[in-house]
């Protein structure tokens, strides 16, 4: 009776250290888990700034671009101002 007892025992707390031994690597790999997801969302987040940035400079270029574009256009219309003069003085 007594080894029945010691056997029921030492079945349960078995049962019981597994369970327990268990949960305790359920929760790290849930720590590990969510730390892993945290870091991922912060570089997420830093790569999407990063794009901010760039298409605001890539905006700022394009309106730089379009300012060169027409300061070029009024220069062309200079410069066939001033070769007709050149022509009519030639003549």
């Amino acid at each position: 009776m007594l080894t029945t007892i010691i056997a029921a025992l030492a079945g349960v707390s078995g049962i019981w250290l597994g369970w327990t031994g268990k949960t305790k690597a359920f929760r790290a790999e849930v720590v590990q888990e969510a730390t892993a997801d945290a870091s991922l969302h912060t570089d997420v987040s830093y790569i999407k700034r990063g794009i901010d940035d760039i298409k605001v400079d890539v905006r700022i270029q394009g309106q730089r671009m379009d300012g060169f574009a027409e300061r070029l256009t009024r220069v062309e219309e200079s410069a066939k101002q001033a070769h007709k003069r050149i022509d009519k003085i030639e003549e």
